[in-house]
């Protein structure tokens, strides 16, 4: 690897801007050290390797190097659709210039994202009404005569929300399969052709989770064999994977299936319609009773205290079930043809398998540590969904992945909490000897940030008064920064109070998360640069603002989650019967690594400048506060305002208003 990442090497030579980075010649070597591992190695199970690399070492050059070296067919699998591009956009054309010219790549995407010529070609038959204004049939066609695979994203005109797409996409249930009239010219079908001649594949956890779910189920697989995975943006692996290897039951999904049967009646024979339609109105109505005995109050709630207080609750069920078996048997003895009915056939049978899984009699007393999932329900305004969600995915991750390939190698600026690797390893089930590497990042944190926490006096978050001082600290700070504040929130309503109480005292642009979309939000924020703008939840990772725009980010408070959510809550009771401490082995670690992935929005790149301030004073009076310090970058530490307006230097005269605050 020195031949490419060494100061004299390939990527000194022929890639600018560039600085030689040791760390991320230290991460291209173990890299390249464990792709070489010899297959009769292996021993059933995969080489494994962790690696911790901050902002700004050039972590992504440093996998795919070795990884197209290695001449093994690689997934790259990140979490946010930014990273796909960056890897496409920037590191596939050099690596093709310079190191590996026939590379064959191919970002594959869920088959959501892709057109299918079937479903188009029934809606230009039908004459819909949804293609025939704003040229949307041409515009389309014409674009059926340029495409390669048919993916969305190349119809820069069609809304994120658009109707007509969902009409016309790959959806699975939808397939004809090998009896498809368009079989020989299917889009998705070329797709699969091309990633089984590609050496390396761009997807995000979610498809890899798919792929990985398929192939447990024994029908087929979403991606050709690999022998190596990479995960970037390794923190989100435990989540995406308990999403996939976990059971979902909705209100959404029932009336789903009941809109398409009924808008394929027309193809049904007319001495079976009326049965059909009764068989969903039968399971219409068997719906909203079975919906009708939760609780109206929006939230994540176990399905155990529902069931124990609503005993009449395993009759509807029982109803719900043999509705949706009835409407499966009436949609089976349909004549076969082209028509749909063995597809909706087979979604009311899965979704009949799905409520017994998750609702049935699954509740008889357990010892916690037998417990292999938690049953839950949320509410929201529009939907009822149940969950099956499984308490710990280690042995879920080593029959589907582990066991499946030869070599895992897990990233991301954020897996250590307290300076070690115990918590991710632990929950990914990989061996405490697993092979690891932190990387600090080659940022002058020292020299070019600081790091502020209130003093003594200021109140703790629980603590009377908090609120106000919280306020009045953030609009000191913001005044200090000249605004080019990002101000990252634990809660909506910590991040509403806020902003009524600073929205008429600041003199800058206030921009605050749901009154835009996050990229029209981000958009205006890097460019007003003296603005602020108030976020939770997914702005505390992936927004990378670099320059003046960003100077400061602003931190309420510790961020823990819920501990009544009912799959932490799972996951802490199954941690304590197996003789852990749920808040230090749990708790803790996650509220490090979200509060480090938020303290990474400030520095970017190596000319940024800005102070983090984390407004919550328990990082100094509480023993856990100890191990979330040790877990933040190397800022000097200051205690009072007048050290945050110096190191600022002269505060900056506000802009001149071009209306009302935002």
């Amino acid at each position: 690897m020195d031949r490419f990442f060494g100061p004299d090497g390939l990527l000194a030579k022929h890639l600018s801007p560039y600085q030689y980075r040791p760390g991320q010649l230290e991460m291209a070597r173990a890299v390249a050290s464990l792709l070489e591992t010899p297959e009769e190695d292996d021993a059933g199970q995969a080489s494994c390797l962790m690696i911790e690399a901050e902002t700004g070492l050039g972590k992504t050059l440093a996998y795919l190097v070795p990884a197209v070296l290695s001449g093994q067919r690689v997934v790259v699998s990140t979490n946010t659709r930014n990273l796909q591009d960056q890897i496409l956009q920037r590191e596939i054309p050099f690596i093709r210039e310079w190191i590996a010219t026939d590379l064959k790549v191919l970002c594959v995407k869920g088959r959501q994202n892709y057109l299918c010529l079937y479903r188009w070609r029934q809606i230009q038959a039908a004459g819909q009404a949804e293609i025939q204004s704003g040229g949307e049939a041409q515009a389309i066609e014409s674009w059926l005569g340029e495409t390669v695979h048919g993916d969305r994203s190349e119809l820069h005109w069609l809304g994120s929300g658009s109707q007509l797409w969902q009409k016309i996409c790959c959806q699975s249930h939808f397939c004809l399969g090998s009896q498809c009239p368009e079989a020989s010219d299917c889009l998705l079908n070329r797709l699969r052709r091309d990633a089984a001649a590609s050496q390396l594949l761009i997807v995000n956890h979610h498809l890899l989770f798919s792929d990985l779910a398929v192939r447990r189920s024994g029908y087929g697989e979403v991606l050709p064999r690999y022998e190596t995975v990479v995960f970037d943006e390794a923190h989100h692996v435990e989540n995406v994977a308990t999403t996939f290897f976990g059971f979902t039951f909705s209100r959404f999904q029932l009336l789903d299936l009941c809109g398409d049967v009924e808008r394929s009646d027309a193809d049904c024979r007319e001495d079976m319609r009326a049965g059909l339609l009764a068989a969903i109105a039968r399971l219409k109505a068997s719906a909203e009773r079975f919906a009708a005995i939760f609780p109206e109050q929006r939230g994540r709630f176990l399905l155990r205290e529902l069931i124990a207080n609503h005993p009449d609750l395993a009759a509807l069920r029982g109803d719900l079930g043999s509705a949706l078996e009835g409407l499966g048997q009436y949609l089976d003895a349909m004549p076969t043809g082209d028509g749909p009915w063995p597809q909706y056939a087979g979604r009311a049978w899965e979704l009949a398998g799905r409520l017994a899984t998750i609702a049935g009699e699954q509740f008889d007393d357990l010892p916690e540590e037998e417990v292999s999932h938690t049953y839950w329900y949320e509410r929201t305004d529009r939907n009822l969904t149940l969950y099956a969600t499984p308490v710990d995915v280690a042995a879920e991750l080593h029959a589907a992945l582990f066991t499946q390939v030869r070599h895992c190698v897990f990233t991301s600026a954020t897996l250590t909490a307290g300076g070690n690797f115990r918590y991710a390893l632990e929950r990914l089930g990989l061996p405490a000897d697993t092979p690891t590497l932190s990387l600090a990042s080659p940022f002058d944190y020292r020299q070019r940030t600081r790091l502020y926490i209130p003093e003594a006096s200021f109140p703790e978050p629980t603590a009377p008064g908090y609120a106000q001082a919280l306020h009045e600290c953030m609009a000191a700070l913001i005044d200090c920064a000249g605004g080019r504040t990002l101000a990252l929130f634990t809660s909506l309503a910590a991040m509403d109070r806020a902003y009524a109480a600073l929205r008429d005292r600041l003199a800058y642009p206030l921009l605050i998360q749901g009154e835009a979309p996050r990229r029209v939000l981000l958009q205006r924020f890097n460019r007003e640069t003296a603005s602020v703008l108030f976020a939770v939840s997914s702005f505390w990772e992936g927004v990378d603002v670099p320059g003046e725009s960003l100077s400061l980010v602003i931190i309420d408070k510790l961020p823990f989650e819920v501990p009544t959510d009912p799959v932490i809550m799972a996951r802490m009771n199954r941690i304590k019967v197996l003789g852990g401490n749920p808040f230090n082995d749990y708790q803790v670690p996650r509220a490090i690594l979200t509060l480090r992935q938020g303290v990474g929005r400030l520095m970017r790149t190596a000319d940024d400048r800005g102070v983090i301030a984390i407004l919550d004073t328990r990082l100094f009076t509480k023993g856990y506060g100890r191990q979330f310090v040790r877990s933040l970058p190397p800022s000097p530490l200051v205690r009072s305002l007048d050290e945050v307006a110096a190191f600022f230097g002269p505060c900056p005269a506000p802009p001149a208003p071009d209306g009302p605050p935002a």
